[in-house]
């Protein structure tokens, strides 16, 4: 598309507005500013072309910017408008004229608290302190930040945290990229961000339905993308309720099965346990009690130990080495105190005197995905049953 003639035919260019989706309620709660030229051709591509003098850019998104919030007004649309501008813009802006805009709307009808205005994460490359200050000093007048990542940069993370926009916007085609390889290390990265900043998180460029339920498994508070609604040209949906219900009951149901069936499992395991506990005979023959687990749990487990409720551990390890079990002094004695949850789970153990199934995580020595079922054998010593992947990959419910 040629940018002298879509600056020669401004007339032709018009706003496309893409909702945002409620996660709790299936409302359109906000609209993304696009625009097109012709009513057929996106202007993405020109805004992304570096060819394209930067004053053009910003001419084409203050009238798009204008002629949205004209819309807003006429049609008493009270949602929220998301209105991309890159760093530099911003930083370019030395009379102000977003803010300028955005105050004579407000007197019109149009409240600044309405507008959210995204930043892509590769605009930290420019000078990110006075970026930084210029989003605090938009935000003393109501305005909305949201940061879309990218995963461009793991170092990002640290700068988005200083920042602590209201919405984190995560990309679908993070799941697409890494659905394979990572996607639950990322996600667990990303939700903590969210919660340790206080930001909502939108997944964006939905575009199937194991996306959606990706998103709405890690607990994403809005959903955007053509699978569930594509841009339109009015504000004339206010809900997709129809059409996106019926999904969530389907993620909803077929969890509830993952979760039961999990359950199941601790059950199992912890009426093994109980049957074992008559056969304890106290801190000096823990050996003798390994190796009568290690039966019991021959086809889930391949590692089994003992700790007190310090955290030392008081037996070796029953490790299984090509489907033999053997015991391994090596690590007899060591403290395990100050691995993440353990204390925590120990006195959980301690105090309702059941078992405990850890989440899925990586084993330092095999590097495998495992989980971890602990159970109280007195008060005073606990048994860990490491499950092995082999047997968490040919049980689903295990395995999420």
């Amino acid at each position: 598309m040629d940018p002298l003639e879509v600056m020669e035919h401004l007339h032709k260019v018009k706003p496309v507005y893409h909702p945002i989706v409620s996660a709790s309620k299936y409302e359109v709660v906000g609209h993304e500013l696009y625009g097109m030229y012709e009513e057929q051709f996106s202007l993405k591509y020109f805004f992304k072309d570096r060819e394209v003098p930067e004053e053009f850019k910003r001419e084409v998104q203050q009238q798009l910017l204008v002629d949205a919030l004209d819309a807003k007004i006429e049609k008493n649309d009270n949602t929220d408008l998301f209105i991309h501008r890159n760093a530099r813009h911003l930083l370019e802006d030395d009379e102000e004229e977003l803010l300028r805009t955005l105050s004579d709307y407000e007197e019109k009808g149009f409240p600044m608290e309405r507008i959210v205005i995204e930043v892509m994460e590769h605009d930290f490359e420019e000078d990110f302190e006075a970026l930084h200050h210029l989003l605090l000093y938009y935000q003393t007048y109501g305005i909305k930040i949201a940061v879309q990542h990218t995963g461009a940069n793991s170092s990002n993370i640290d700068l988005i945290r200083q920042i602590q926009p209201h919405i984190l916007k995560i990309d679908a085609r993070l799941i697409r990229n890494h659905y394979a390889d990572g996607l639950q290390d990322i996600m667990y990265t990303l939700q903590l961000l969210a919660r340790r900043i206080g930001a909502a998180i939108l997944f964006e460029n939905i575009e199937e339905s194991f996306e959606l339920q990706i998103a709405w498994k890690y607990g994403a508070d809005y959903y955007q993308g053509n699978y569930l609604v594509e841009p339109e040209s009015r504000f004339t949906r206010t809900t997709i309720r129809a059409s996106i219900e019926p999904s969530i009951t389907g993620f909803i149901k077929r969890e509830q099965k993952l979760i039961e069936k999990r359950l199941q499992f601790l059950n199992q395991w912890e009426s093994k346990m109980k049957n074992l506990l008559p056969k304890w005979e106290g801190d000096d023959k823990t050996e003798k009690f390994l190796s009568m687990t290690g039966e019991v749990f021959d086809e889930e487990s391949f590692r089994i130990f003992l700790c007190n409720e310090n955290g030392e551990q008081v037996s070796s390890n029953l490790r299984k080495r090509n489907g033999i079990w053997k015991h391994e002094e090596t690590e007899k004695g060591s403290n395990w105190a100050f691995r993440p949850y353990f204390l925590e789970n120990v006195m959980l153990m301690k105090t309702w005197e059941r078992g405990l199934l850890s989440d899925t995580y990586a084993d330092i020595e095999t590097k495998e995905l495992i989980r971890t079922f602990s159970f109280p054998v007195s008060k005073d010593c606990f048994i860990f049953v490491d499950i092995s992947y082999a047997y968490i990959f040919d049980n689903e419910c295990l395995l999420t």
